[in-house]
């Protein structure tokens, strides 16, 4: 699959440094791998859920929200943002 884009993803492991390894390891599976449907991403992340046309994955271990848009036929997501648990319980992000 093709991230866009991987600059969100550090821009927040910038301000929060544990989340590098997390990130990293998410996108590194995401590039290799290229997902048909929302079942096999379903397979390879058992923490992801459909959020109206959002994809939602907890990362880190339910730490912190990666927000994507996942369009299976052109192979690519769009990283929408990562989100602490209390950005994340505001759902702003649901609006924009």
């Amino acid at each position: 699959m093709h991230v866009i884009s991987k600059r969100a993803l550090v821009d927040f492991w910038l301000t929060h440094k544990e989340a590098e390894t997390p990130l990293s390891i998410w996108y590194a599976v995401c590039k290799r791998t290229n997902f048909g449907n929302f079942a096999q991403l379903k397979s390879a992340f058992r923490s992801v859920d459909k959020v109206g046309k959002f994809t939602v994955f907890d990362i880190g271990g339910n730490k912190w929200r990666l927000i994507a848009i996942v369009n299976y036929s052109t192979r690519k997501i769009y990283v929408r943002g990562v989100l602490t648990h209390d950005e994340y319980d505001r759902n702003f992000w649901k609006r924009e």
